[in-house]
């Protein structure tokens, strides 16, 4: 959803699994690793009353196309919208299933 809305910022080979394999690794990566960032960027997401969580998003996205190559997304911003896009979804089906 985010590709389409950033063009050629963000492009993966048109297959579901792309997708999917992407989804696990950005929820392996939000366990292990963001809990971490979190922790030591704790004084920024304080001082900026918690909108520093939006660049450590876009981190986590930017770390799952560096590992993974199907995914491709050309600069820092593109991953920190596309951090923002994932959120917002995420935020609207817990709304409605929650």
């Amino acid at each position: 959803m985010a590709a389409r809305f950033l063009g050629g910022s963000i492009s993966y080979d048109n297959s579901l699994v792309v997708i999917v394999v992407a989804g696990a690794l950005l929820a392996i990566i939000n366990i292990i690793i963001k809990p971490i960032l979190v922790i030591l960027s704790l004084p920024a997401i304080l001082f900026t009353l918690g909108l520093f969580l939006v660049v450590i998003n876009g981190l986590t996205v930017f770390l799952v196309s560096a590992l993974y190559p199907s995914l491709h997304i050309t600069n820092f911003w593109a991953a920190i919208f596309a951090g923002i896009v994932i959120g917002l979804v995420n935020y609207l089906v817990t709304a409605i299933l929650g």
